[in-house]
């Protein structure tokens, strides 16, 4: 390949970081792209994604498909823009053009993949394809490692609430691709980073305590601002650990984000939420899901997150139907 080539990788994310580690590994001992330029990604692109220019060659890891893209792998059920993204990849689809929606992440796909059709795992990076599934796939033994983590990947992990201020998430895929996890927990950054987030969350559940409520059904409503504090996404199941779903509005300063998810401690099949916030604007995995509401357009969170609850019902309603049949 020519040079420098580069990658593109979802950012705040860790299973998007692990990924980029993965792929800037392979790409390099494998392929030869040498001279990487790392591109951190947030779904803020979203609207003008497919009709954007990347740099080239490029590899995009946990984020959407683009046509451009000459290795690309993601597990989101709302990877492909439109109709004729999903067509161009169909068309183009082979070893280094990766999709498979059933994958707890985008690391745990990469891991598999890249061993089966290539041959190729560097196993120093074992512990950290662990982690990532088990943060992107919400496999935590309890809600308590999920809001109050101990664990090095999970500290990191944390720190991301912050965002990628000043280049920290491809400070991080650097950092992670030669040091081990403890090492990288230990910069002053990360730390830094984790004990503001600890602090915050604390704070914020008790704001989420107010503004809570668990419906008959079993869904978690709640409306909450988040300004100067954090609102964990687990917070519905620290005070209802019985709750099926949660579906909310998280306020800030400018913004709103309507955010979905089925409770990861419970058994059963969950409806499609990614789906169906992908038909608001937004976009998620089937377990979870969320559409960011950015200025004016904030105003219209009570309304989406009716429309969300809806589809929720009508969706569960379909499957019990269907069993019965």
């Amino acid at each position: 390949m020519g040079l420098p080539a580069h990658l593109y990788f979802h950012s705040p994310c860790f299973d998007g970081i692990v990924s980029a580690v993965l792929a800037w590994d392979f790409l390099e001992n494998k392929l030869g792209w040498t001279r990487l330029a790392l591109h951190s990604v947030n779904y803020d692109l979203k609207g003008g994604w497919l009709s954007s220019t990347l740099e080239k060659p490029c590899a995009i890891v946990d984020f959407l498909y683009h046509p451009e893209a000459e290795f690309w792998a993601d597990h989101h059920l709302t990877a492909f823009l439109s109709d004729d993204a999903r067509r161009d990849f169909e068309r183009r689809k082979g070893q280094t053009l990766i999709y498979d929606d059933r994958v707890g992440s985008c690391a745990t796909l990469l891991w598999r993949h890249l061993a089966q059709a290539f041959g190729y795992r560097n196993s120093r990076y074992a512990e950290l394809v662990t982690w990532a599934e088990k943060t992107d796939a919400a496999r935590y033994e309890s809600v308590a490692e999920a809001i109050f983590p101990s664990a090095p990947a999970l500290k990191i992990s944390l720190g991301l609430v912050f965002g990628n201020r000043q280049g920290h998430c491809e400070t991080l895929v650097r950092a992670l691709r030669e040091q081990t996890l403890d090492q990288v927990a230990g910069l002053l950054e990360v730390q830094t980073r984790f004990a503001r987030a600890q602090n915050l969350i604390k704070d914020g559940l008790s704001r989420f305590e107010e503004s809570a409520r668990l419906e008959e059904d079993g869904i978690l409503v709640f409306d909450v601002d988040s300004s100067n504090t954090v609102i964990s996404r687990y917070a519905p199941f620290y005070f209802y650990p019985a709750a099926r779903y949660s579906a909310g509005i998280v306020r800030w300063k400018g913004g709103a984000k309507i955010t979905a998810m089925r409770n990861p401690w419970r058994e059963f099949e969950s409806v499609p939420l990614g789906k169906i916030c992908e038909q608001l604007g937004g976009g998620g995995h089937r377990r979870v899901g969320s559409v960011v509401l950015q200025g004016e357009r904030a105003a219209e969170a009570p309304a989406l997150l009716k429309r969300i609850l809806s589809e929720i019902r009508r969706e569960e309603r379909e499957t019990a139907e269907g069993r019965a049949l």
